[in-house]
């Protein structure tokens, strides 16, 4: 996987708006000779948050260190890490809305001072101290914005959300990682496996080297439509992308729940899932199809959904 990964901003495709803007801060910043400001990134799972975070660090050939919120369970961890930096490295942080508050803490004076303060001793004999350090980058990326407290939002100067792919960019980049991977492709194969990766990057290349094995398997030498859809087909994914859990929501929904409204907790008890899985995973790419819809009362399937389940049940055979 990371060898398909894009290495500067030039190899970068999609997130136009997201990459004209970067290109001015990184371009000053190397004018300055300065660490580029603190920057938050935010958008859906695999669309190339940790990437851009590489890209930045390889534009301005800096070091980057990686870590996660949820592996950052003491404030001693966060310092151990702060203090290995040089001047102007990228620290990223990935799910950063999963940081303990205690380690959160000691972000704040290494953000807006690029310094770390704490205590040495106890009792009346305790004093503060103030450990200097050197001008770097925190990188954030989560998933969920929301969760994170306003003070650590406000200390970042750079905010980025990165939107879902269209066809015409993940198309260019199953094209570009069969190259890296030694593939050949037909333009419309390229063009089917985009249009079944939920305008996800991350999904377009797993897509991709599973319809490479099936190729090999089968004696393909070229990647084509013919041999796309078959593999793409005997993975169960439909012509919208949805998976067969995809496919069972809302079947559950209109089968047990007359179409709707169901709470998220009930729906999963149904389907014996977890309701974050559901609601992180699966229901923005069917309400971004138009498929379903959140309401007050709970998810609702939509006209199109109907159509939908419809003429899929006269497409089965019996």
């Amino acid at each position: 996987m990371d060898r398909l990964r894009p290495r500067t901003l030039a190899e970068y495709i999609g997130q136009e708006a997201v990459k004209r803007e970067l290109s001015v801060y990184l371009s000053a910043a190397r004018s300055r000779g300065e660490a580029l400001d603190h920057m938050l990134l935010t958008g859906f799972p695999g669309l190339g948050k940790t990437t851009l975070a590489q890209v930045v660090a390889n534009e301005l050939s800096v070091n980057l260190k990686i870590t996660s919120g949820a592996a950052l369970e003491r404030p001693g961890d966060l310092a151990a890490i702060l203090t290995t930096l040089e001047d102007r490295d990228i620290l990223f942080i990935d799910e950063i809305h999963r940081l303990p508050r205690a380690c959160e803490e000691v972000l704040y004076p290494a953000m807006e001072d690029f310094a770390l303060d704490f205590v040495v001793g106890k009792g009346p004999g305790a004093r503060a101290v103030r450990l200097k350090l050197p001008r770097f980058t925190l990188i954030g990326a989560t998933t969920r914005p929301g969760l994170l407290s306003a003070p650590l939002r406000d200390r970042f100067g750079i905010v980025f959300k990165l939107d879902f792919y269209d066809e015409e960019a993940l198309t260019l980049i199953v094209k570009r990682s069969a190259g890296i991977l030694g593939l050949s492709i037909t333009e419309e194969a390229a063009r089917l496996i985009a249009s079944r990766s939920r305008g996800t990057p991350r999904i377009a290349n797993r897509l991709l080297r599973r319809v490479r094995d099936f190729a090999q398997v089968h004696g393909c030498n070229e990647i084509t439509s013919r041999v796309a859809e078959e593999a793409l087909s005997l993975m169960d994914l439909d012509p919208l992308g949805l998976s067969p859990l995809d496919r069972r929501i809302l079947e559950t929904i209109l089968e047990k729940f007359d179409g709707g409204p169901v709470g998220l907790s009930t729906l999963a008890t149904a389907l014996c899932e977890d309701p974050q899985t559901l609601e992180d995973l699966h229901e923005p790419y069917l309400i971004r199809c138009g498929l379903l819809r959140r309401t007050r009362k709970g998810r609702v399937l939509t006209e199109r959904a109907y159509a939908y389940l419809k003429a899929r049940r006269n497409a089965l055979p019996f």
